[in-house]
Protein backbone atom coordinates (compact mmCIF):
# COMPACT_ATOMS: atom_id res chain seq x y z
CA UNK A 1 0.00 0.00 0.00
CA UNK A 2 1.36 3.19 -1.21
CA UNK A 3 2.06 5.55 1.98
CA UNK A 4 0.58 8.96 1.29
CA UNK A 5 1.61 10.38 4.18
CA UNK A 6 4.87 8.99 5.79
CA UNK A 7 5.33 8.19 9.31
CA UNK A 8 8.84 9.08 9.05
CA UNK A 9 8.15 12.76 7.74
CA UNK A 10 5.17 13.36 10.47
CA UNK A 11 7.33 11.95 13.16
CA UNK A 12 10.21 14.81 12.19
CA UNK A 13 7.53 17.52 12.85
CA UNK A 14 5.26 16.33 15.66
CA UNK A 15 8.49 14.78 17.55
CA UNK A 16 8.58 16.85 20.83
CA UNK A 17 6.34 19.30 19.86
CA UNK A 18 3.31 20.73 21.91
CA UNK A 19 -0.17 19.59 20.33
CA UNK A 20 -3.81 21.02 21.73
CA UNK A 21 -6.40 18.80 21.00
CA UNK A 22 -10.30 19.58 21.91
CA UNK A 23 -12.76 17.04 21.30
CA UNK A 24 -9.92 14.08 22.27
CA UNK A 25 -12.12 12.14 23.98
CA UNK A 26 -14.45 11.51 20.51
CA UNK A 27 -14.33 8.86 18.36
CA UNK A 28 -11.97 10.68 16.08
CA UNK A 29 -9.91 12.39 18.88
CA UNK A 30 -9.17 9.03 20.11
CA UNK A 31 -7.50 7.51 16.87
CA UNK A 32 -5.80 11.53 16.50
CA UNK A 33 -4.36 11.38 20.20
CA UNK A 34 -2.85 7.59 19.96
CA UNK A 35 -1.12 8.77 16.15
CA UNK A 36 0.09 11.86 18.11
CA UNK A 37 1.21 10.05 21.10
CA UNK A 38 2.91 7.29 18.57
CA UNK A 39 4.35 9.92 16.55
CA UNK A 40 6.40 11.46 19.37
CA UNK A 41 4.44 15.06 20.80
CA UNK A 42 3.49 15.93 23.78
CA UNK A 43 -1.16 16.29 24.00
CA UNK A 44 -3.02 18.08 25.54
CA UNK A 45 -7.32 17.57 25.55
CA UNK A 46 -10.50 19.69 26.14
CA UNK A 47 -13.03 18.21 25.89
CA UNK A 48 -16.11 16.51 27.94
CA UNK A 49 -16.10 13.32 29.28
CA UNK A 50 -17.14 10.38 27.41
CA UNK A 51 -20.79 10.04 27.30
CA UNK A 52 -21.01 5.97 27.32
CA UNK A 53 -19.84 3.67 29.58
CA UNK A 54 -18.27 2.08 26.22
CA UNK A 55 -15.94 4.38 24.18
CA UNK A 56 -12.93 4.53 22.61
CA UNK A 57 -10.98 6.87 24.53
CA UNK A 58 -11.17 4.60 28.09
CA UNK A 59 -10.74 1.42 25.44
CA UNK A 60 -7.46 2.97 24.93
CA UNK A 61 -6.37 4.42 28.02
CA UNK A 62 -6.54 7.86 26.88
CA UNK A 63 -5.54 9.12 30.24
CA UNK A 64 -2.09 7.68 29.77
CA UNK A 65 -2.07 9.26 25.53
CA UNK A 66 -1.74 12.81 26.96
CA UNK A 67 0.56 15.14 28.77
CA UNK A 68 -2.68 16.79 30.10
CA UNK A 69 -6.23 15.73 29.74
CA UNK A 70 -8.95 18.41 30.82
CA UNK A 71 -12.47 16.92 31.22
CA UNK A 72 -14.34 21.16 30.46
CA UNK A 73 -16.99 22.73 28.70
CA UNK A 74 -15.99 24.29 25.11
CA UNK A 75 -18.16 27.09 26.30
CA UNK A 76 -16.47 27.94 29.27
CA UNK A 77 -14.50 30.90 27.25
CA UNK A 78 -12.37 31.56 30.06
CA UNK A 79 -11.36 27.84 30.85
CA UNK A 80 -10.55 27.07 27.51
CA UNK A 81 -8.07 30.20 26.98
CA UNK A 82 -6.34 29.67 30.03
CA UNK A 83 -5.56 26.19 29.07
CA UNK A 84 -4.31 27.33 25.97
CA UNK A 85 -2.22 30.36 27.03
CA UNK A 86 -0.53 28.40 29.33
CA UNK A 87 0.30 25.05 27.17
CA UNK A 88 1.96 27.32 24.62
CA UNK A 89 1.07 24.32 21.60
CA UNK A 90 2.92 24.50 18.47
CA UNK A 91 -0.31 23.15 17.12
CA UNK A 92 -4.17 23.04 17.59
CA UNK A 93 -6.79 20.54 15.94
CA UNK A 94 -9.70 22.12 16.87
CA UNK A 95 -12.25 18.74 16.86
CA UNK A 96 -14.94 19.24 19.56
CA UNK A 97 -18.53 19.67 18.26
CA UNK A 98 -21.87 18.06 18.38
CA UNK A 99 -21.23 15.78 15.44
CA UNK A 100 -24.69 14.24 15.03
CA UNK A 101 -27.43 15.56 12.63
CA UNK A 102 -30.77 13.84 14.09
CA UNK A 103 -29.15 15.26 17.47
CA UNK A 104 -29.42 19.12 16.07
CA UNK A 105 -32.91 18.46 15.43
CA UNK A 106 -33.59 17.61 19.36
CA UNK A 107 -30.92 20.88 20.41
CA UNK A 108 -30.96 23.13 17.71
CA UNK A 109 -29.52 26.05 19.81
CA UNK A 110 -27.09 23.78 21.46
CA UNK A 111 -25.41 22.58 18.75
CA UNK A 112 -24.82 26.21 17.08
CA UNK A 113 -23.26 27.03 20.25
CA UNK A 114 -20.90 24.12 20.24
CA UNK A 115 -20.17 23.89 16.76
CA UNK A 116 -20.08 28.03 15.91
CA UNK A 117 -19.46 29.96 18.81
CA UNK A 118 -16.80 27.64 20.41
CA UNK A 119 -15.28 28.03 17.23
CA UNK A 120 -14.85 31.49 17.84
CA UNK A 121 -13.22 30.47 21.24
CA UNK A 122 -10.55 28.78 19.91
CA UNK A 123 -10.11 31.41 17.39
CA UNK A 124 -9.59 33.58 20.04
CA UNK A 125 -7.47 32.52 22.12
CA UNK A 126 -4.88 32.05 19.41
CA UNK A 127 -5.31 36.53 20.09
CA UNK A 128 -3.60 35.91 22.87
CA UNK A 129 -0.37 33.77 22.15
CA UNK A 130 2.49 35.15 21.64
CA UNK A 131 4.26 32.23 19.91
CA UNK A 132 3.89 31.03 16.64
CA UNK A 133 0.89 28.16 16.08
CA UNK A 134 -0.67 26.33 13.66
CA UNK A 135 -4.04 25.79 13.88
CA UNK A 136 -6.05 23.13 11.90
CA UNK A 137 -10.16 23.62 12.59
CA UNK A 138 -11.67 20.51 11.56
CA UNK A 139 -15.58 21.22 10.24
CA UNK A 140 -17.42 18.79 7.72
CA UNK A 141 -18.37 17.96 4.32
CA UNK A 142 -21.75 19.31 4.69
CA UNK A 143 -20.93 23.10 5.02
CA UNK A 144 -22.13 23.02 1.49
CA UNK A 145 -25.63 24.38 0.18
CA UNK A 146 -26.47 21.21 -1.29
CA UNK A 147 -29.08 20.72 -3.92
CA UNK A 148 -28.05 17.09 -4.69
CA UNK A 149 -27.25 17.14 -8.04
CA UNK A 150 -24.19 15.11 -7.46
CA UNK A 151 -21.56 17.41 -8.14
CA UNK A 152 -19.04 17.06 -6.15
CA UNK A 153 -18.33 20.44 -4.41
CA UNK A 154 -14.79 22.33 -4.38
CA UNK A 155 -13.50 24.74 -1.78
CA UNK A 156 -15.05 27.83 -3.29
CA UNK A 157 -18.82 26.54 -3.49
CA UNK A 158 -21.63 28.22 -1.72
CA UNK A 159 -21.70 27.50 2.11
CA UNK A 160 -25.37 26.18 3.68
CA UNK A 161 -27.13 24.04 5.63
CA UNK A 162 -30.35 22.45 6.02
CA UNK A 163 -30.26 20.76 9.21
CA UNK A 164 -29.36 22.80 12.01
CA UNK A 165 -26.36 20.81 12.34
CA UNK A 166 -24.70 21.85 8.57
CA UNK A 167 -26.01 25.01 8.81
CA UNK A 168 -23.59 25.55 12.43
CA UNK A 169 -20.86 24.25 10.85
CA UNK A 170 -21.00 26.02 7.70
CA UNK A 171 -21.43 28.68 10.23
CA UNK A 172 -17.85 27.73 11.72
CA UNK A 173 -16.24 28.38 8.68
CA UNK A 174 -17.44 31.99 8.14
CA UNK A 175 -16.30 32.45 11.70
CA UNK A 176 -12.91 30.85 10.70
CA UNK A 177 -12.53 32.54 7.61
CA UNK A 178 -13.32 36.22 9.26
CA UNK A 179 -10.59 35.57 12.24
CA UNK A 180 -8.17 34.69 9.19
CA UNK A 181 -8.87 38.04 7.02
CA UNK A 182 -9.27 39.74 10.18
CA UNK A 183 -6.83 38.40 12.68
CA UNK A 184 -4.34 36.55 10.95
CA UNK A 185 -3.93 37.68 7.21
CA UNK A 186 -1.77 35.40 5.74
CA UNK A 187 -0.61 38.45 4.03
CA UNK A 188 0.39 39.77 7.58
CA UNK A 189 1.88 36.41 9.23
CA UNK A 190 5.13 37.98 10.11
CA UNK A 191 3.13 40.21 12.42
CA UNK A 192 0.67 37.43 14.32
CA UNK A 193 2.51 34.25 13.46
CA UNK A 194 -0.72 32.24 13.46
CA UNK A 195 -1.66 30.05 10.85
CA UNK A 196 -5.33 29.02 10.02
CA UNK A 197 -6.73 26.18 8.11
CA UNK A 198 -10.39 24.60 8.03
CA UNK A 199 -10.94 20.91 6.74
CA UNK A 200 -13.89 19.55 5.51
CA UNK A 201 -14.28 15.88 5.59
CA UNK A 202 -17.21 13.44 6.14
CA UNK A 203 -19.08 10.14 6.25
CA UNK A 204 -16.10 9.12 8.42
CA UNK A 205 -16.05 5.17 9.90
CA UNK A 206 -13.97 3.10 12.27
CA UNK A 207 -13.17 0.59 14.76
CA UNK A 208 -14.57 2.28 18.07
CA UNK A 209 -17.08 4.01 16.99
CA UNK A 210 -19.81 3.93 19.73
CA UNK A 211 -22.33 6.99 18.95
CA UNK A 212 -25.65 6.78 18.40
CA UNK A 213 -27.51 7.39 15.29
CA UNK A 214 -24.67 6.51 13.31
CA UNK A 215 -24.58 3.09 11.01
CA UNK A 216 -21.50 1.25 11.84
CA UNK A 217 -21.91 1.48 15.63
CA UNK A 218 -26.14 0.63 14.74
CA UNK A 219 -25.25 -2.25 12.91
CA UNK A 220 -22.11 -3.46 15.61
CA UNK A 221 -24.66 -3.20 18.56
CA UNK A 222 -27.43 -4.56 16.10
CA UNK A 223 -24.82 -7.49 16.22
CA UNK A 224 -24.19 -7.36 19.96
CA UNK A 225 -27.66 -7.89 20.50
CA UNK A 226 -28.37 -10.79 17.63
CA UNK A 227 -30.82 -8.16 16.23
CA UNK A 228 -30.91 -7.27 12.54
CA UNK A 229 -29.83 -3.64 11.82
CA UNK A 230 -32.03 -1.39 11.13
CA UNK A 231 -31.37 1.04 8.10
CA UNK A 232 -33.53 4.32 8.12
CA UNK A 233 -31.72 5.50 4.70
CA UNK A 234 -30.83 2.07 2.87
CA UNK A 235 -30.36 4.06 -0.56
CA UNK A 236 -28.63 6.95 0.60
CA UNK A 237 -25.35 7.07 -1.30
CA UNK A 238 -22.17 7.76 0.59
CA UNK A 239 -18.58 8.65 0.12
CA UNK A 240 -17.56 6.16 3.12
CA UNK A 241 -13.78 6.73 4.17
CA UNK A 242 -12.09 5.03 7.12
CA UNK A 243 -10.99 7.20 9.82
CA UNK A 244 -7.33 7.50 8.85
CA UNK A 245 -7.60 9.20 5.98
CA UNK A 246 -8.75 12.60 7.08
CA UNK A 247 -6.64 12.40 10.04
CA UNK A 248 -3.57 11.69 7.98
CA UNK A 249 -4.62 14.54 5.78
CA UNK A 250 -5.30 16.90 9.18
CA UNK A 251 -1.56 16.16 10.05
CA UNK A 252 -0.09 16.57 6.81
CA UNK A 253 -1.84 19.61 6.42
CA UNK A 254 -0.65 20.84 9.58
CA UNK A 255 3.18 19.66 9.01
CA UNK A 256 3.11 21.87 5.43
CA UNK A 257 1.49 24.70 7.56
CA UNK A 258 4.56 24.64 10.05
CA UNK A 259 6.51 24.90 7.28
CA UNK A 260 5.04 27.62 4.72
CA UNK A 261 2.11 29.14 7.01
CA UNK A 262 1.22 31.67 4.42
CA UNK A 263 0.54 28.93 1.20
CA UNK A 264 -1.46 26.82 3.39
CA UNK A 265 -3.56 28.51 5.52
CA UNK A 266 -6.72 27.97 4.07
CA UNK A 267 -9.72 25.48 3.25
CA UNK A 268 -9.20 21.90 2.31
CA UNK A 269 -11.53 18.69 0.95
CA UNK A 270 -10.06 15.68 1.97
CA UNK A 271 -13.01 13.12 0.40
CA UNK A 272 -12.44 9.98 -1.27
CA UNK A 273 -12.17 10.03 -5.29
CA UNK A 274 -16.24 11.03 -6.58
CA UNK A 275 -16.50 7.46 -8.13
CA UNK A 276 -15.74 5.45 -4.99
CA UNK A 277 -19.45 5.66 -3.52
CA UNK A 278 -21.56 2.79 -2.05
CA UNK A 279 -24.95 3.54 -0.40
CA UNK A 280 -25.81 2.70 3.14
CA UNK A 281 -27.04 -0.79 1.76
CA UNK A 282 -23.93 -1.85 0.28
CA UNK A 283 -22.01 -0.98 3.55
CA UNK A 284 -24.29 -2.62 6.02
CA UNK A 285 -23.95 -6.08 3.32
CA UNK A 286 -19.75 -5.41 3.03
CA UNK A 287 -19.53 -4.90 7.24
CA UNK A 288 -21.83 -7.92 8.02
CA UNK A 289 -20.13 -10.43 5.20
CA UNK A 290 -16.48 -9.28 7.17
CA UNK A 291 -18.13 -9.72 10.31
CA UNK A 292 -19.26 -12.91 9.53
CA UNK A 293 -23.07 -12.82 10.87
CA UNK A 294 -25.88 -10.64 11.16
CA UNK A 295 -28.48 -9.19 9.10
CA UNK A 296 -30.32 -5.99 8.42
CA UNK A 297 -34.15 -4.41 7.72
CA UNK A 298 -35.37 -1.54 6.12
CA UNK A 299 -36.96 0.91 8.56
CA UNK A 300 -37.06 3.82 6.49
CA UNK A 301 -40.44 5.88 6.56
CA UNK A 302 -42.05 8.93 5.11
CA UNK A 303 -41.55 12.05 7.05
CA UNK A 304 -38.52 11.59 8.92
CA UNK A 305 -36.03 14.64 9.50
CA UNK A 306 -34.00 15.33 6.62
CA UNK A 307 -30.76 14.30 5.58
CA UNK A 308 -28.62 14.40 3.10
CA UNK A 309 -29.10 11.81 0.50
CA UNK A 310 -25.86 12.82 -1.98
CA UNK A 311 -22.75 14.68 -1.08
CA UNK A 312 -19.50 14.62 -2.92
CA UNK A 313 -15.97 16.27 -2.07
CA UNK A 314 -13.38 17.62 -5.03
CA UNK A 315 -10.06 16.79 -3.30
CA UNK A 316 -8.05 18.22 -6.26
CA UNK A 317 -6.93 21.53 -4.26
CA UNK A 318 -5.56 18.99 -1.35
CA UNK A 319 -3.98 16.41 -4.26
CA UNK A 320 -2.30 19.18 -6.40
CA UNK A 321 -1.56 21.48 -3.01
CA UNK A 322 -0.51 18.49 -0.82
CA UNK A 323 0.11 16.13 -2.61
CA UNK A 324 -2.75 13.90 -0.70
CA UNK A 325 -5.42 11.82 -2.05
CA UNK A 326 -6.66 8.69 -0.48
CA UNK A 327 -5.12 4.81 -0.58
CA UNK A 328 -8.11 2.97 0.96
CA UNK A 329 -11.42 2.68 -1.42
CA UNK A 330 -14.85 2.32 0.64
CA UNK A 331 -14.66 -1.36 0.30
CA UNK A 332 -11.21 -1.61 2.10
CA UNK A 333 -12.28 0.98 4.95
CA UNK A 334 -15.68 -0.90 5.48
CA UNK A 335 -13.40 -4.41 5.77
CA UNK A 336 -10.79 -2.79 8.20
CA UNK A 337 -14.17 -1.60 10.68
CA UNK A 338 -15.85 -4.82 10.58
CA UNK A 339 -12.29 -6.62 11.31
CA UNK A 340 -11.55 -4.08 14.21
CA UNK A 341 -15.04 -4.88 16.07
CA UNK A 342 -14.75 -8.26 15.43
CA UNK A 343 -11.27 -8.68 16.85
CA UNK A 344 -12.15 -9.89 20.46
CA UNK A 345 -8.24 -11.11 20.89
CA UNK A 346 -6.60 -7.88 20.75
CA UNK A 347 -7.03 -4.92 23.21
CA UNK A 348 -8.50 -2.04 21.30
CA UNK A 349 -4.89 0.35 21.21
CA UNK A 350 -3.17 -2.82 20.01
CA UNK A 351 -5.75 -2.67 17.39
CA UNK A 352 -6.00 0.55 16.65
CA UNK A 353 -2.05 0.70 16.50
CA UNK A 354 -2.00 -1.87 14.07
CA UNK A 355 -3.92 -0.40 11.45
CA UNK A 356 -1.97 2.82 11.95
CA UNK A 357 0.94 1.28 11.31
CA UNK A 358 -0.26 -0.06 8.17
CA UNK A 359 -1.53 2.71 7.40
CA UNK A 360 1.19 5.14 7.86
CA UNK A 361 4.25 2.55 7.54
CA UNK A 362 7.28 2.34 10.91
CA UNK A 363 8.20 5.13 12.11
CA UNK A 364 11.89 4.94 11.13
CA UNK A 365 10.70 4.03 7.49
Amino acid sequence: MEKVVNAAYLHSVFNGKRVFVTGHTGFKGSWLIQILQWLGADVKGFALAPEKDIDLYNQVEGDKLCFESVFADMQDLNALHGEIIRFEPHFIFHMAAQALVRRSYDIPAETFMVNTQCTAHVLDALRGMKHPCVAVMITTDKVYENPERGTPFTEDDKLGGYDPYSASKAAAEIVIESYRRSFFNPASYSKHEKAIASVRAGNVIGGGDYSDDRIVPDIFRSLEFNEPAGLRNPKSIRPWQHVLEPLGAYLLLAAKMSEDPVKYSTAFNFGPRPDDMLTVEDLTKIFLESFKGGSYQNLSVEGAVHEAKLLLLDSSKAKKLLAWEPILDAKTAIQWTADWYANKTHSANEKCMTQIENYFGKIKG
